[in-house]
């Protein structure tokens, strides 16, 4: 194990940036930045002993700044997306900016991907704690919301990810982590030959904006069944109505799950032989297979990266269940305790 903390740039107000760096007993590396509380890179060995980042970024913080996409950050304090902008707790209604076709995405333009966060790093443990304090009326919610999200590296390579916070008002609480993985190396092209497995009988239905309509539709028969693995790009460009809205898969899977922590994914990159599996306590996982990737995004290495380099598994309560009383709620009562965790583990 080991620990390095560096500077990671400025933003153009002066705030400056840091980078720690964990490394397990495996030679398994992970960066983090508290801008964003983003996940820089995973550097993970392959079946052969060769090592290569499998998690799409950027160099430096003016760079995440700069191209967005919210790589690698963590999104709050809803993630997906809230139809129309708005939504009512306990009678009153609440405003929030529109930023993509008059529906709110990721909590709009000042979310918790662009923040510097508190950071306190623990080298025994191996651990990085970021904490951010977020306002009453911050981004459109009600309710001051302490927030904490931890990251660890362990030695059976699982990049841990656990999120904990309290309101003293009634608010919505639904984080995630938007990582882009590609298993082959973040520079490889695109992802469409791994291979994936989603433990779920049913997608949330979306429309031509992703806003669910509040039905669930059944899996069996359509591009979306992932039960038996298969490639990513197998039925991408199938004639459904479906992926015609979401450009590709932007869609949350309805987990098979009762709450506790399991295994509701993998992934395995055929080249590589990299094997990722996703472990997570929530109900709901999107699948976003970088449908809108721009080639004017130059990540690390100065690779420019292209549609499909990376693909996300987002776990979350499912889009816009403020609005979907079948939906499990993702209303955090003031003074209850928000708690989840996902495990993305690594062979």
């Amino acid at each position: 194990m080991g620990m390095k903390i560096s500077r990671f740039g400025k933003l153009q107000d002066g705030r400056e940036a840091h980078l720690v760096t964990l490394a397990n007993a495996n030679g398994m590396t992970i960066e983090v930045t508290d801008y964003g509380a983003t996940l820089v890179s995973a550097v993970v060995p392959a079946k052969d002993g060769t090592c290569a980042d499998v998690v799409l970024g950027y160099a430096d913080v003016t760079d995440y700044a700069k191209n967005g996409g919210y790589l690698g950050a963590v999104i709050g304090r809803c993630g997906n997306r809230i139809g129309g902008a708005e939504f009512s707790i306990n009678g009153v209604s609440y405003k929030m900016e529109k930023n993509e076709n008059g529906n709110n995405l990721h909590s709009g333009p000042n979310g918790y991907d662009s923040i510097i966060w508190e950071m306190k790093a623990d080298a025994e443990k191996n651990t990085v704690e970021f904490s951010h304090h977020s306002p009453d009326m911050d981004q459109g919610f009600p309710g001051n919301f302490d927030i904490t999200v931890t990251y660890t590296l362990t030695d059976e390579n699982e990049i841990r990810i656990a999120y904990k916070g309290k309101a003293d008002q009634d608010t919505i609480a639904n984080l995630t982590n938007h990582s882009y993985f590609n298993l082959e190396g973040h520079d490889s092209g695109t992802i469409l030959e791994h291979v994936l497995w989603i433990d779920a009988d049913a997608i949330t239905e979306a429309d031509a904006e992703s806003i669910p309509t509040g039905r669930l539709l059944p899996v069996e028969g359509t591009p979306f069944d992932f039960r038996t693995p298969k490639p990513i790009g197998q039925d991408i460009e199938q004639d459904n109505e479906q992926l015609k809205n979401g450009g590709g898969y932007d869609h949350n899977f309805a987990l098979n799950t009762d709450g506790s922590m399991k295994k509701v994914a993998c992934v395995k990159a055929p080249a590589s032989g990299r094997t990722m599996e996703v472990y997570t306590d929530c109900v709901g996982m999107q699948l976003y297979t970088g449908n809108f990737i721009e080639d004017t995004q130059i990540g690390k290495d100065g690779r420019a990266y292209h549609k499909r380099m990376g693909f996300c598994l987002e776990t979350q309560f499912f889009p816009d269940a403020i609005h979907h009383e079948n939906f499990k709620s993702p209303v955090l009562k003031a003074g209850e305790t928000y708690e989840t965790t996902t495990i993305y583990k690594f062979s």
